[in-house]
């Protein structure tokens, strides 16, 4: 097995078990070892540090896997790790009410570059990193005999994977290919899902609580609902009765699906909008029109995907807060998101503060969120975290 020796100084992170090793903390590697290969991590004295997974094509050149030097990389460890993630669910693998979530959650896990989503008896897969993705068949056979799906279907389409060297792949990996859309119930409502096309694996599984927090508001109250996607947000606050619901999204699919997803609860006659376009520009067109709502909701995509991408996408996430800000009653109600992992919680909020600023509004936070337990945050690996929430008041 070759080993990895890292730079003089450099092994603070691992010994603290940081899953990743950057090219730059790479004094050389001794030994013959293909890209996605197990290798030995040692610090600059030969020190034993931990194991993982080589891929030279990678700025992340070595994903940790364990700090324990006698445990092999081997069929029982990817069993016992995948049976840890399971176990791990446990609690919603219970819930009736509840069939789609996240089953594996890549790092945090400690299994680094594999998603899992369960959508009821259909898996989703993601393998996102090389070390992964040269054990998709050994991975797939014990999901097959652990979590006891109808089919198992790869989404491999993420950028990530272009920075590790690998193409797109997408198709079905393991028992019968799902259909085109899948039904799926989260806590109690129903959902069509598109895990074929859709974002991500079809659903943003991440935002199943915060669905629920931002419901409490919506009761009675006109309710805009910006990047709406396919309508999530949207039933939980039809179902506790909101007032009409604009829903804003630059996906006419997306829309298509969220009108049905209304439907499917019991709330396709409803007076709601679902409009097709640029949420910046169309909420610029209704601080014109001098539209007002109660509740504004915001999850927008991912604006930043690089640190070099973050100054930008702060002037966008300040932009988009300040015309909430603006579209908000007194009294109202701003429920707004970031999922870029390089924003942090603290930058965040500093945003939000930017725009009520220029807003000339004066704000309160009366609700943090972040990702359910199904997506955990390794103490360890801090970027793990990478959804952030606040649920502000406008006095």
């Amino acid at each position: 097995m070759a080993t990895v020796i890292l730079k003089k100084g450099r092994a603070r992170p691992v010994l603290q078990h940081h899953p990743w090793i950057f090219s730059g903390a790479i004094a050389r590697i001794e030994g013959e070892a293909q890209d996605g290969d197990v290798v030995v991590v040692r610090d600059a004295g030969g020190n034993f540090l931990a194991r993982g997974t080589l891929n030279r094509r990678s700025q992340i050149t070595v994903r940790l896997l364990t700090w324990d030097q006698d445990q092999a990389i081997d069929g029982d460890f990817w069993r016992a790790r995948l049976a840890q993630a399971i176990t791990g669910r446990r609690a919603l693998a219970g819930d009736p009410a509840t069939t789609a979530y996240r089953l594996v959650n890549a790092e945090a896990d400690l299994l680094p570059g594999l998603i899992v989503d369960r959508y009821g008896d259909i898996l989703v897969v993601q393998f996102l990193t090389l070390g992964m993705n040269v054990r998709k068949g050994e991975i797939v056979s014990l999901l097959a005999e652990l979590a006891r799906p109808r089919g198992i279907y790869e989404r491999c389409d993420a950028e990530m994977r272009a920075k590790e060297g690998l193409s797109s792949q997408e198709g079905c990996l393991w028992g019968e290919e799902p259909p085109d859309l899948l039904q799926i119930l989260e806590n109690g409502l129903r959902f069509w899902v598109d895990v074929k096309r859709g974002q991500k694996t079809g659903f943003y599984l991440d935002q199943r609580e915060n669905r629920r927090r931002a419901q409490v508001y919506c009761p009675g109250r006109t309710v805009l609902n910006a990047f709406a996607y396919t309508g999530g947000f949207a039933v939980y606050a039809a179902a506790v009765g909101a007032g009409q619901i604009t829903n804003v999204d630059s996906s006419a699919e997306a829309l298509d699906l969220a009108q049905r997803n209304m439907a499917l609860n019991g709330c396709a006659a409803r007076d709601d909008e679902f409009v097709r376009g640029d949420v910046f520009q169309v909420l610029r067109r209704y601080r014109v029109q001098g539209r007002f709502f109660d509740v504004v909701i915001l999850d927008p995509p991912k604006f930043a995907h690089t640190q070099a991408q973050v100054k930008r996408a702060a002037r966008g996430y300040k932009d988009i807060n300040l015309l909430a800000l603006q579209l908000l009653r007194p009294g109202g109600v701003l429920v707004t998101f970031s999922c870029s992992g390089q924003i942090s919680t603290d930058l965040f909020q500093k945003i939000v503060f930017g725009a009520s600023v220029d807003a000339g509004r004066d704000v309160q936070i009366i609700e943090r969120l972040s990702q359910g337990p199904d997506h955990p945050v390794l103490l360890s690996f801090p970027e793990s975290q990478y959804l952030k929430g606040l649920v502000c008041r406008v006095l």
